[in-house]
């Protein structure tokens, strides 16, 4: 099944892990204009990381999602939560 081979390689990738997450956080933002477009009226989520790689050394990541996009990301990490309770 799905789950399964999920479940199997979350298993496999314990070991692996390229970055450990030490901070997570996000803020909703609206964007209302720009240079080419005087109303845009555009929510969007920035997303803020904070990482450690294999050395420890840490590193801050950050990107911006539309809405729809940081709820597929949201439902993705409930599923990937609840396999992982099950490892």
């Amino acid at each position: 099944t799905k789950y399964s081979l999920i479940r199997q390689h979350l298993f496999e990738a314990r070991n692996t892990i390229l970055y450990n997450l030490i901070d997570f956080q996000w803020k909703l933002g609206m964007a209302v204009s720009s240079n080419s477009c005087r109303s845009l009226k555009y929510p969007y989520v920035a997303v803020m990381l904070k990482v450690a790689d294999h050395s420890g050394q840490i590193k801050n990541k950050s990107f911006e999602m539309t809405i729809p996009q940081f709820q597929n990301f949201y439902r993705q990490f409930k599923e990937i939560a609840a396999i992982i309770e099950t490892v």
